[in-house]
């Protein structure tokens, strides 16, 4: 199913039900969907999806991720396998239906499904980059533990001279059969094989160093390359660096999520981004050419600030923004607010010339009337007398 549906609408619970509530929604559903009880078409990708949803919001950790992102992908374990022994008290839901209905569950030990059970798991890592990194892109080297293909047997389990044999207790079913008491009276039930763990096979000479399992723990160091554009949130999906499989099964995959560490100078919104530019207030008042440093190494450009130009005015340039992710190098906007510094101090000259502005404006600047004296007065008086 390309497009999944949302778990809690598969269990048919509130987005705050209880783990209760979610555990008894559960076990009425799988009695319905279950495929040995179902008749419709797509009777396994229903009791699938039923599976994967109570498998994601039965666990707290996996809940709370997608609560929060609406995924579990890349998280260890993603939408894992339910236990149904404990949904149902001790008894696997094949139990169930293999004494209500006869018969186990469709497929249970049948190759396909053995071959998921053996597959690696895919496991999660977050990773923080600068924005310097998102928009250059780089080269990131993350250190991670996980199940790798054991070396010595190269991940087949099988130690000099061992091979994978049909397990004797099940005869290659991965399950055995047993009776019972229930309040159903004397029930017959299959559980996995304790042997071969529901596998079907033995190894008759494991492998001494992982114990036939074909891989083993270890601490990994990996190169992670980091497109340029990338933003906080984006996944990198590296395929088989997740989880090893079991006796050499396909691995999992690695999912790398991107933290795009916040700037003590940008604001990233999408692929724009937004800076403070400061000028003084005759450039605002007058107009100026301001040189801008821009988020690439040793980028340069001119930023125009036309006359007039007010404080908190939002002026942008195209081309200089963040590169855009598989964009071909095109690039989002640069956006600079401007800020227009006001001096603390003036030299003497320059609150001259402030105060002619002011009174040429018609402006009331604190200081400019009481500089005013008689003797201004009078002088002024005989300049217009000469004019």
């Amino acid at each position: 199913m390309a497009d999944k549906r949302d778990y809690y609408e598969v269990l048919g619970v509130e987005r705050d039900a209880t783990a209760d509530q979610i555990k008894r929604a559960f076990r009425k559903k799988a009695v319905k969907l279950h495929p040995d009880h179902n008749d419709a078409s797509d009777a396994n990708e229903q009791f699938a999806e039923l599976n994967e949803a109570y498998s994601v919001l039965s666990d707290d950790q996996k809940r709370a991720m997608y609560d929060r992102y609406g995924t579990v992908d890349g998280m260890p374990g993603g939408s894992g396998y339910v236990d149904f022994s404990d949904i149902f008290g001790g008894m696997g839901v094949d139990d169930i239906f293999s004494s209500i209905f006869g018969g186990g569950a469709a497929g249970g030990s049948s190759p396909r499904d053995r071959a998921r059970r053996r597959a690696g798991r895919d496991m999660a890592i977050s990773l923080s980059i600068s924005l310097e990194e998102a928009a250059t892109g780089c080269k990131k080297t993350i250190s991670y533990d996980r199940l790798a293909p054991c070396e010595d047997c190269a991940g087949s389990g099988m130690g000099e001279g061992g091979q994978e044999k049909t397990c004797p207790r099940c005869n290659g079913t991965g399950y055995v059969t047993t009776v019972q008491r229930s309040i159903f009276g004397q029930m017959q039930s299959s559980s996995p094989c304790p042997d071969c763990g529901g596998e079907g096979t033995v190894v008759d000479t494991p492998c001494s160093h992982c114990g036939g399992e074909g891989r083993v723990r270890t601490h990994e160091r990996l190169d992670v390359e980091v497109p340029a554009g990338v933003a906080t949130g984006r996944q990198l999906r590296l395929h088989g660096y997740g989880e090893a499989g079991y006796r050499g099964a396909a691995s999992g995959d690695l999912i790398v999520t991107i933290q795009v560490d916040a700037h003590e100078r940008f604001e990233r919104h999408g692929d724009d981004l937004v800076c403070d530019v400061h000028v003084g207030i005759a450039e605002a008042a007058l107009g100026c050419v301001v040189e801008v440093e821009g988020i690439l190494p040793d980028e340069k450009f001119e930023l125009e600030v036309p006359a007039g130009t007010q404080y908190g005015s939002a002026l942008t340039v195209d081309g200089h923004g963040m590169p855009r992710l598989g964009g071909g190098g095109s690039r989002g906007r640069f956006v600079a607010r401007v800020v227009v510094d006001v001096p603390a101090r003036l030299s003497a000259e320059a609150r001259e010339a402030l105060e002619r502005y002011a009174e040429a404006a018609g402006e009331h600047a604190a200081g400019t009337a009481k500089k005013r004296t008689m003797g201004d007065r009078i002088r002024d008086a005989i300049d217009d007398i000469l004019d």
